[in-house]
């Protein structure tokens, strides 16, 4: 683990405490301010917090200054959990525009780009207030992370004070086990066994360390159990959160309700920094999973693939199953992979869901599609959700071929340390309904044919969380119409120029984006704001819909100076991209 205060950064304190010209008042205090904190006064900070401040510094610097990293650490998403500076999608850690600051894998010479300077390796509340105690009196930029499994790059920002809550790992039943209380670093692989244990399960995902109180409780969180279970934050019942005034507060429905509503929906990192959340559990039970994968030999085929599956989807209602589908595509005649899971729960059943899936296999094979690996898995909810993984593949990435190589992961990981950013839409039920799949085809392929090489879908939505939109949340109303989630992804090799990377982002966000808006058949469509582009155009209305007036008010009131400002979050429409200046 980094130390506090390296010689080298001490001195780059000292020198820009001397030189530098002040920075305007519309901004964060930054190093080259002579109001940026003295070394003394950052010392103190580390007394306070019981030792556990550290410098902090991207990964592949930490790599070096370690004698080298293997391929294996490098692409682990639990080892990089265990780094303060790391992102599992690199590219989050890198400043493409600015200066070109970077720091990639195997580089001898590093940049600290997006990565903050410091860290606060929380252990306790107490920890967590007076880094918001310090980075208040100082004026600073703060970041909050617990894994850093973040496809927005919303857990890091430059010339930063981290708040870091890996460590709150603390997992409490209620009596009747009825509730959980998590922590928030702690991730679903350690909350699926430990509600297993109890005989009961909660809403998560496949991805193994993704803080089940972390982001995921803010931004909605869904599962491929939804339709059986709704969102997470459908089951969300209380959060623990210190607020930008330092106080540690309950937020449930009777306390501080009007910031509980908030959380339950009103996007990650911009309320203050959870400590815990407690969910709703729900008796455990048998689920079903098949998996197949799906070679179509060109961008044409696959695109018709595409909306042959999109037909597919409403037989799987009587089921209430989920489904993961991810594409790694290629345009013209190259190849293109779907992985294809499908879990089902309450059926006991391969044969059941295998026969459920036997008319889609039927039609990709009628139209010169192979498909291959077909397998189906009956176990315990809690084994086939976090097992899904590795059926999916590393397709989830969106790895680059360049990447391809260092796709060595051990089980029980996920993927990680790639340079992938993504865009994504709600799908309405009435687009299944009404014969608006047909569009597919020709919309995929031409998103192939561009250069967009990752096409994810998520059936996580309908039943259950169509049937909860009662639920007194902030979450986008766009959830409760929705049928699937439905995503398009780039990435890029390491070697990439920072100009042409800035490019790739802006035609992603202008050119690609807008075929993908276009299948929802709505002017106002919606996405999912944990996993969507960062630089979304009307990010207010996309991720928040008709909430966004209200949600801006009660940002006002717990956090009227904007000390926990994010991309695309709530006021940041105030603050510059890097969330230091106000425009």
């Amino acid at each position: 683990m980094a130390s506090f205060l390296s010689t080298a950064l001490l001195a780059l304190l000292l020198t820009t405490s001397a030189f530098a010209s002040p920075t305007p008042r519309t901004c964060r205090t930054q190093p080259s301010d002579p109001a940026f904190p003295r070394p003394s006064q950052w010392a103190a900070l580390n007394e306070s917090v019981d030792g556990r401040l550290l410098n902090v510094v991207p990964t592949a610097k930490f790599c070096l200054e370690r004698g080298g990293c293997s391929d294996v650490l490098w692409n682990s998403s639990v080892w990089r959990a265990s780094v303060p500076g790391a992102m599992n999608s690199n590219n989050w850690e890198q400043d493409y525009a600015g200066n070109g600051s970077l720091c990639i894998f195997n580089s001898t010479t590093c940049g600290q780009g997006n990565v903050p300077l410091f860290a606060i390796n929380a252990t306790s509340p107490a920890h967590l207030q007076a880094g918001i105690r310090f980075a208040t009196t100082h004026n600073l930029r703060l970041a909050i992370k617990a894994s850093g499994h973040d496809f927005l790059g919303r857990s890091t920002a430059r010339d930063s004070l981290l708040l870091w809550t890996q460590y709150f790992r603390n997992i409490t039943f209620s009596d009747d086990a009825e509730t959980v209380t998590v922590g928030s670093g702690v991730g679903l692989k350690d909350l699926y066994a430990a509600t297993k244990a109890r005989g009961r399960i909660i809403v998560g995902g496949t991805a193994w360390t993704v803080a089940a109180a972390g982001g995921y409780a803010q931004g909605g969180g869904h599962s491929a159990f939804s339709p059986v279970l709704g969102l997470a934050v459908d089951n969300a019942v209380e959060y623990n959160i210190v607020l930008a005034n330092g106080d540690l507060i309950a937020a449930n429905a009777t306390s501080h309700p009007d910031l509980f509503w908030a959380l339950r929906g009103g996007g990650a990192g911009s309320w203050g920094v959870l400590t815990s959340v407690t969910y709703r559990t729900h008796p455990t039970f048998p689920a079903t999973l098949h998996q197949a994968t799906f070679v179509a030999p060109s961008s044409l085929l696959a695109g018709r693939l595409l909306a042959a599956h999109a037909h597919h989807i409403p037989t799987l209602d009587v089921l209430r199953a989920g489904q993961y589908f991810y594409l790694r595509g290629a345009p013209g005649n190259g190849s293109s992979t779907l992985s294809l899971t499908t879990i089902a729960p309450h059926v006991t059943s391969g044969a059941v869901l295998a026969a459920r899936m036997e008319p889609l296999l039927n039609a990709a094979r009628a139209m010169g599609v192979a498909v291959q690996g077909e397998l189906t898995l009956t176990a315990l909810a809690n084994d086939i959700v976090p097992n899904a993984e590795w059926a999916i593949e590393a397709i989830v990435g969106g790895l680059s071929t360049a990447d391809a190589p260092r796709r060595v992961v051990p089980f029980q990981d996920d993927i990680a340390g790639h340079n992938v950013i993504m865009g994504s839409r709600l799908i309405p039920e009435k687009v299944y309904t009404n014969g608006g799949v047909d569009a597919f085809a020709g919309t995929f392929t031409r998103i192939l044919d561009m250069g967009v090489p990752g096409i994810h879908g998520h059936l996580v939505a309908g039943g259950k969380v169509a049937e909860n939109a009662h639920i007194n949340s902030s979450v986008t109303p766009k959830w409760r119409t929705a049928k699937t989630h439905i995503l398009i992804s780039r990435s890029w090799p390491d070697t990439t120029a920072p100009a042409l990377v800035e490019q790739l982002r802006y035609n992603f966000t202008h050119t690609a984006m807008p075929l993908l808006v276009g299948l929802t058949g709505e002017h106002d469509s919606g996405a999912y704001s944990s996993e969507a582009d960062v630089r979304e155009p009307n990010f207010q209305t996309t991720f928040y819909g008709p909430h966004y007036t209200i949600l801006s008010a009660v940002k006002a009131r717990y956090d009227p100076s904007d000390l926990f400002i994010v991309g695309a979050g709530v006021g940041s429409e105030r603050w510059d991209e890097s969330g230091m200046c106000r425009v």
